[in-house]
């Protein structure tokens, strides 16, 4: 609906409430970008990231997510969380084995939480940790910065379509039951055409990432990416090799077949 709007009057926004689950954002931008548009769209979350000078989970992982169409294979598209990481993210630590990043998760203390992802999840979970915010701890990083744009995108996700925020998001109600996130989303498109020209303007875009990944390089290194890029890359690989599936996530699936009594076997067992 963004989209329509913006091909017939330059710029088009809609706001979502009561929603359940958000997605990939990036699929959004770039359902945007493929159509000759500017995607911007963002979404508020479970809260389970602290403010600047806070410890305690008072908002999501809000992400903020921009696509632009370009004349390579891939558009742009930028989709990042505006905390340091993700619950997702330290889920996948867990499955791996990895120890938790210092400085991306905090206690509810003040302290940076180390050592085993799996326990840092179960604190998040209990509230007695949260996630950092772009820039780490405290002010000397930047971290007022990615609380500040976490805060734009609640804002944005709430103030328009008069959406739940904050701890109304947790899944529960005041007895505990487990209840609908009602979390809100926003989408914008900006038509390239109304401007330069979705030609032109995928030219210009083209030149300017062509700019920088051609740029000098870091000692130790021969490449510099620009978003998007090694998302196609992997995206091409895998339509050749298939998706790979780490043994834990084997093991959910298997137990979810288990579980429903279901007649099936996975490639893997062979």
């Amino acid at each position: 609906m963004a989209i329509e709007k913006a091909k017939k009057y330059g710029m088009g926004m809609v706001a979502v409430r009561n929603s359940c689950h958000y997605g990939i954002a990036g699929y959004y931008a770039s359902q945007a970008a493929k159509q000759g548009c500017i995607g911007i769209t963002g979404t508020n979350a479970r809260p389970s990231v602290a403010p600047t000078f806070g410890v305690e989970g008072m908002f999501g992982t809000n992400p903020l997510t921009v696509g632009i169409p370009t004349d390579e294979e891939f558009d742009f598209v930028i989709d990042c969380a505006t905390s340091i990481t993700q619950n997702g993210k330290i889920e996948y630590y867990e499955r791996i084995g990895e120890d938790i990043h210092p400085g991306t998760v905090i206690d509810i203390d003040g302290n940076a939480v180390e050592g085993d992802s799996g326990v840092a999840l179960k604190k998040i979970r209990q509230g007695t940790a949260a996630l950092t915010t772009l820039g780490g701890i405290g002010e000397d990083l930047g971290g007022y910065k990615g609380y500040g744009y976490a805060m734009v995108i609640e804002l944005l996700s709430s103030i328009l379509q008069d959406g739940w925020y904050g701890k109304d998001l947790d899944g529960k109600d005041e007895n505990g039951n487990i209840r609908p996130y009602h979390l809100g989303h926003f989408f914008i498109a900006i038509d390239t055409n109304h401007f330069l020209g979705e030609e032109l303007a995928r030219k210009k875009a083209g030149d300017i990432l062509r700019a920088v990944r051609a740029s000098k390089k870091q000692p130790g290194h021969d490449r510099i990416y620009t978003a998007g890029e090694k998302e196609w890359e992997v995206y091409k690989q895998r339509l050749v090799d298939g998706v790979p599936i780490t043994g834990p996530v084997q093991k959910e699936f298997m137990a979810v077949r288990d579980q429903f009594n279901l007649d099936y076997k996975f490639p893997w067992e062979d």
